[in-house]
């Protein structure tokens, strides 16, 4: 695990299982219908429970690029933020990966959370390579961070070292003193 700090935002880079980590919510990569297959949300809705699917989906459509939150099922958390990083298609880009990433802060910032843990959106299904996805999610939350009004703590939780490893050097370029 390695600490950043931002604007006061102080910002973790781990590996590991999202749906372990230390937050009040989770982020689900998710599809603007907000039906949960394989990958982040596969992941969350085996520990969950189908119900935070049947609410998730019960609450979409949504617009690509935006976030909804749901109830946490099983999961020791409040929430499950459900950012739409991409449509029926499947397809995102870095441009949809900063909306959503933004999107999923200020819903955070909305709910009155302090804390949240974030997936690495679009390297799984969508296909972005993580590099990539890490440029897009760090410079959202740099963005984020002078606004953040409860949030003060961002987990980006990420499965795999390689992801993991790109992650690092981003957020090491972006926040080391």
């Amino acid at each position: 695990m390695t600490d950043y700090t931002t604007a006061g935002l102080a910002i973790e880079v781990v590996e590991g299982d999202i749906t372990e980590a230390d937050t009040e919510a989770v982020t689900n990569a998710a599809n603007n219908h907000l039906w949960m297959g394989s990958g982040v949300a596969g992941a969350i809705k085996r520990k969950a429970g189908t119900a935070v699917e049947q609410e998730a989906v019960g609450r979409g459509p949504i617009e690509v690029g935006s976030a909804v939150e749901t109830g946490a099922g099983e999961l020791p958390h409040r929430y499950v933020l459900h950012g739409a990083v991409m449509g029926r298609d499947l397809q995102t880009d870095a441009d949809l990966i900063d909306r959503t990433t933004r999107s999923v802060l200020e819903l955070a910032d909305e709910l009155g959370l302090t804390s949240l843990a974030l997936p690495a959106f679009g390297t799984g299904v969508g296909g972005v390579e993580a590099s990539e996805c890490a440029e897009a999610m760090v410079a959202a939350i740099g963005r984020f961070a002078p606004d953040a009004e409860s949030v003060r703590r961002v987990v980006l939780v990420l499965f795999g070292d390689e992801i993991h490893r790109d992650f690092e050097a981003v957020a090491r370029a972006a926040w080391s003193d």
